[in-house]
Parts: C-alpha cells; sequence; structure tokens
C-alpha cells in the first residue's frame, strides 16, 4: 500500500471541499440545453456562447448556470 498516496487523498478531498482555494482562468465546455447543446467559453473573466440570446445580452441562463451557481467564487469576475 502507498501510503503517500492516501495522504494525497486526503489533502485532495479536503481541497474539493473548499472551493474558494480555485480560481478558474478559462475553460471551454459543452452545455446540455434543454434543446440544443451550446458551445461556451470562458476566458480571462469573459464568457462566451453560441445561443442567440447571448448574441444580443453577453450573458445567458447557460453562461448564468456556471457563474451564479455552478462555479460562484470559482472565476475571476467578469470585466
Amino acid at each position: 500500500m502507498d501510503y503517500g498516496l492516501i495522504g494525497k487523498r486526503e489533502k485532495a478531498k479536503r481541497y474539493a471541499e473548499d472551493p474558494k482555494r480555485f480560481r478558474f482562468n478559462k475553460f471551454d465546455l459543452t452545455f446540455h440545453g434543454d434543446n440544443n447543446d451550446h458551445h461556451v467559453i470562458f476566458d480571462n473573466g469573459v464568457f462566451n456562447c453560441d445561443c442567440e440570446f447571448f448574441l444580443t445580452h453577453k450573458r445567458c441562463a447557460h453562461t448564468m448556470a456556471l457563474e451564479e451557481h455552478l462555479l460562484k467564487g470559482m472565476i475571476a469576475e467578469q470585466v
């Protein structure tokens, strides 16, 4: 048994329980919406989504779900 790895797993669990330790700078994902899949990008504080609503409002349900709920406090403020 690798006791060093056991210690690292315990530490990883402790880290994961504290979301304030994480700050996302960039990511690229597929968001499975109710009607279609959407391509969402976050790059240095700025979201982009390929849905029609985002094109006119610069925010949408997809980006707000990530920003305000799933990753709250884990991404840089939008500029």
